[in-house]
């Protein structure tokens, strides 16, 4: 098994998948759904390759601009 696909966690056998990205603004909270990511199959890690993180950059700085208290959005690709 490669390293590159092993969870250093738990050793388990990371794979492709989605997660939840939630960021807490103190005034408000952004919750991203369905974001690409690789997880471990055994322990449940997530991990977002950077070109995703850069996205989710994206969206959490339109919704601090915004200000709201609560935003949940699906991921959109570029």
């Amino acid at each position: 098994m490669s390293t590159k696909n092993t969870c250093p966690i738990c050793g388990g056998n990371k794979v492709k998948g989605t997660t939840t990205f939630t960021v807490d603004l103190g005034f408000g909270v952004v919750v991203v759904r369905n974001v690409p990511a690789l997880v471990c199959e055994q322990c449940g890690t997530d991990w977002i390759a950077d070109e995703t993180a850069e996205r989710l950059e994206i969206t959490v700085n339109d919704a601090r601009q915004r200000h709201r208290q609560v935003e949940v959005t699906a991921y959109m690709p570029a």
